[in-house]
């Protein structure tokens, strides 16, 4: 007997939003190994949730699980439909939005961030979708010295994350 299905359950958006600091929303990540690595830092950098949405991404896998390295049993991982009605809830409940885009304005490191935080990250290939840059707060950039103009998202995830968890526990 073999059983299928999702490597957990997903929370409900209302139960992760009151007290939350940091939301990760991924606009399209597509790639299993991607998104267990994404939980798995966001885990690290302390997120409250990863946000993903239901069409153009992929969900709960055992390839995600164990790309993970089990830390979607401790992020709570949300599903949800709209992506922009989405961060037009987040935004009435007095969220910061900021969006990760190679043409972004503030190199990620400059930015002041405010709490509570939702930081964007689009998928592989496409990055971020236009109509989510217009409901973003910021667009900020991860500066690249090489020839390349941006990294993979989990490892822009790592960055990013990190450098927000750096900046809020000082100004906390």
């Amino acid at each position: 007997m073999v059983a299928y299905g999702a490597a957990r359950e997903y929370n409900d958006f209302d139960s992760i939003v009151p007290g939350a600091q940091l939301l990760l929303i991924l606009d399209g990540v597509e790639d299993p190994h991607n998104l267990g690595a994404i939980i798995r830092t966001a885990n690290a950098a302390g997120v409250d949730a990863v946000l993903v949405p239901e069409r153009r991404a992929v969900g709960l896998t055992d390839t995600v699980a164990k790309a993970s390295a089990g830390a979607v049993e401790h992020v709570p991982l949300v599903r949800i439909g709209n992506l922009r009605q989405t961060v037009e809830k987040l935004k009435k409940e007095g969220f910061w939005i900021y969006g990760l885009d190679e043409r972004g304005t503030v190199s990620y490191d400059e930015v002041e961030y405010a709490l509570p935080s939702v930081i964007i990250l689009g998928g592989e290939g496409r990055g971020l979708h236009q109509h989510l840059k217009e409901y973003c707060d910021m667009l900020v950039r991860i500066p690249m010295a090489g020839e390349i103009a941006s990294l993979n998202v989990s490892v822009a995830a790592g960055v990013v994350l990190f450098e927000w968890r750096r900046r809020t526990r000082k100004n906390a």
